[in-house]
């Protein structure tokens, strides 16, 4: 099929790359029922982004004559017989009039119905609102018959949007929190190096940044009122057991855990020296179980979702660890039903998802390694648990494919996993192919 230029000032641009077919009319019937026939009515419509009906109303407008678009069939019909450059040139002025921005000329236009009943041109490509004129005959059959709106993709931009800003604002969170342990391990280091006698006034000043962030109940003011006495001076105990106390009475149960990581760390060395295990220098023989078993403490706590994400930043170990550890701890010992628990907990998932885009590369591998260790059955139901995160926003199909190929070209390229991912990467493959050609 013949392809020319949409709109006639672009028709001698070699390299203009919106085209539409060119008209194809054929008379049928004869005396009064003589009737013209735009063959391609549907092709054109398709290629100007507008209904097919509005095209074929406006040929009888113009004309003065009865002009009909049959839905199911596709035809297109005008009373009377019209030659096709008759018909090619009203074509050319609804394009003026209904397709093309008045701003910068470009057929990438939305028509849109304001509360007045308007009828605008919103441009996607310079973001100009155009006003339509009214008086013309058109206007009303278009405000009767609006054309329908595509909210697939504005729901998807809005959901990436919100997640975004949701990221923004736990990243602020996990440096507030980062600032709050260098706090609390400055002064644990400060207590332990001297080892001196704090009386009531520096043991008050001590615990001023926490107690700023944390108002304090009447019962502590007076407290505080009665410990005040010139005259006494008050020992403060500096064990790590006694500043845990005092923590866990001054934050919430999950915020002390994740403040007294750097306290437990030592007493962790201490006993597996005295195992007579081989330790490496950072003194944790393990460190993905490590980090599981940190995270399945917190979730048996019925941590939320927010806070769980301020919680892996406060772990040690890489983002690959952390997001492996977080897997398993949600998803240990799940056999049939993975992919449903998957949807129950996604929002767990999200919260080790960082703010960059390559962090669901983290998440692939994660559930690769997972599928490893897991039953038959939950391994069959890898490509549920990829659907799922892929309709959730949660994984592209960019990353999903490079994920993929690159298993195949790995050590494992033999494994169950990328067998039972095939069907699901053919599927995205060629639903892609499908967009594109729509």
């Amino acid at each position: 099929m013949a392809l020319q230029n949409i709109g006639a000032g672009n028709s001698d641009d070699a390299f203009y790359r919106y085209k539409m077919p060119k008209m194809i009319t054929k008379i049928e019937g004869r005396g009064n029922g003589i009737k013209t026939n735009v063959v391609n009515m549907v092709e054109i419509a398709k290629a100007l982004a507008r209904p097919a009906s509005y095209t074929t109303k406006y040929f009888g407008c113009e004309l003065g004559a009865q002009s009909k678009f049959d839905e199911k069939t596709g035809t297109s019909h005008v009373n009377g017989s019209h030659d096709t450059a008759k018909l090619a040139g009203l074509l050319e002025n609804f394009i003026k009039k209904y397709v093309q921005c008045y701003g910068c000329g470009n057929p990438e236009t939305e028509i849109l119905i304001t509360k007045n009943q308007m009828i605008q041109l919103k441009c996607a490509a310079c973001g100009f609102v155009s006003d339509v004129d009214m008086r013309d005959k058109l206007t009303t059959f278009i405000v009767k018959n609006p054309p329908e709106q595509k909210k697939g993709s504005k729901d998807k931009k809005a959901m990436r949007r919100a997640e975004k800003e949701r990221l923004k604002e736990g990243e602020a969170a996990d440096e507030e929190l980062k600032k709050m342990k260098k706090e609390v391990k400055k002064k644990g280091s400060s207590s332990s190096k001297d080892g001196t006698v704090k009386t009531s006034s520096s043991k008050k000043k001590a615990g001023g940044s926490d107690e700023d962030r944390v108002s304090p109940t009447h019962s502590h003011i007076d407290e505080k009122e009665e410990a005040v006495d010139d005259d006494v001076e008050w020992q403060a105990d500096t064990s790590i057991e006694a500043a845990r106390q005092r923590i866990q009475e001054q934050l919430s149960a999950v915020t002390a855990d994740m403040v007294m990581l750097s306290t437990n760390e030592p007493e962790k060395q201490a006993k597996t020296a005295n195992n007579g295990n081989d330790v490496p220098e950072n003194g944790n023989s393990n460190p993905s179980r490590t980090l599981t078993e940190e995270v399945k403490e917190n979730l048996n706590k019925g941590i939320a979702a927010n806070e769980l994400k301020m919680f892996l930043g406060s772990l040690s170990g890489s983002a690959q660890e952390k997001m492996k550890a977080l897997f398993e701890a949600l998803f240990e010992g799940v056999e049939k039903g993975f992919a449903k628990e998957v949807i129950k907990k996604k929002s767990y998932l999200c919260s080790g998802l960082a703010q960059d885009e390559g962090s669901q590369l983290l998440l692939l591998k994660a559930i690769e390694d997972f599928c490893r260790k897991c039953s038959s059955s939950a391994l069959r139901e890898v490509p549920l648990v990829l659907k799922a995160l892929y309709d959730t926003d949660m994984l592209e199909e960019e990353y999903i494919v490079q994920w993929y190929q690159e298993g195949q070209k790995g050590a494992n390229k033999d494994s169950q996993i990328w067998k039972n991912t095939q069907p699901f990467i053919s599927w995205l493959q060629s639903a892609e192919s499908e967009s594109e050609e729509e």
